[in-house]
């Protein structure tokens, strides 16, 4: 039988919504690990519905780093502005301006290949996956420029 608990603890961990959380940790007959697999296929496949929407919305985040001799800017968007300033996407886009700034990827390519400085455990590109899946719609990392001092 699945608990309350075990959900609130899935849902706490991956930020996926209650009834998802419940789902997965019933199909896999109450194993965290594989609720954790089966909720991240599920992102995935739920990213892929919405690559194709239009986003037309979005900020553009900056970060400085090393007293000012690292910068970047980069431009993240999102179908609204409703999602463009919710505070977890505001977070996502300054993780990845740090993560651009301490990685120095030349593309977005490049970028969403690399595995993510604060979570060793996923690449950008699965972090991007992640906040699609939890925030519900799509979102692209459109562009980005590093400067550093010296170049």
């Amino acid at each position: 039988m699945i608990t309350a608990k075990q959900i609130q603890e899935l849902r706490e961990k991956t930020g996926i919504g209650i009834m998802d959380c419940k789902k997965a940790l019933s199909q896999a007959k109450g194993d965290f690990k594989k609720a954790e697999e089966i909720l991240k296929k599920s992102g995935a496949m739920k990213a892929e519905k919405k690559a194709e929407r239009v986003t037309g919305q979005g900020i553009v985040e900056t970060y400085s780093h090393g007293e000012g001799k690292i910068g970047v800017m980069v431009e993240i968007n999102s179908e609204t502005d409703f999602v463009a300033r919710n505070p977890e996407f505001k977070e996502f886009c300054h993780d990845i301006a740090l993560q651009i700034a301490s990685m120095k990827p030349k593309d977005i390519e490049e970028l969403k290949k690399q595995d993510f400085i604060k979570d060793l455990d996923i690449t950008v590109g699965e972090l991007l996956t992640q906040q699609i899946a939890k925030i519900g719609e799509n979102i692209k990392i459109k562009r980005f420029i590093r400067y550093e001092l010296g170049e």
